[in-house]
């Protein structure tokens, strides 16, 4: 039986996923590999062919939802980045490291992003 914790985290996203307007899922997988850890890989493409790509891995430590890693992903239908979120240690002098926001120009500091928030995000980039 998973966490409640878990549970409730991903009947959230699944019901922000299924609310997206003119868009439909190509891919939602839900990898629960214990009662307290699991991968979310989710593909959103939107009418106009832009795309949302989410990736996940989540466990409960300490009685809270902790993200291991994640990349979010959103661009344009000719493949254009939007803008990427992702925890990749690759930019270690940027406020909020590991964390941190590709844009088309430039890469910027963040704190880990709510997934809801991008993909709201993602809609409202998206028109």
């Amino acid at each position: 039986m998973r966490h409640r914790l878990l549970t409730d985290y991903l009947d959230r996203v699944e019901q922000v996923v299924a609310s997206c307007d003119g868009a439909y899922v190509e891919r939602y997988v839900e990898e629960v590999l214990t009662p307290e850890r699991a991968n979310l890989r989710i593909r959103i493409r939107f009418e106009r062919g832009h795309l949302l790509e989410i990736n996940e891995a989540i466990v409960v430590a300490a009685d809270e939802l902790t993200w291991l890693d994640y990349r979010y992903h959103c661009q344009d239908a000719e493949n254009r980045l939007l803008f990427r979120y992702d925890s990749t240690p690759h930019f270690p002098d940027l406020p909020g490291f590991p964390h941190h926001k590709h844009l088309p120009d430039e890469v910027t500091g963040v704190n880990r992003p709510d997934l809801i928030a991008v993909i709201e995000e993602a809609t409202v980039a998206l028109g």
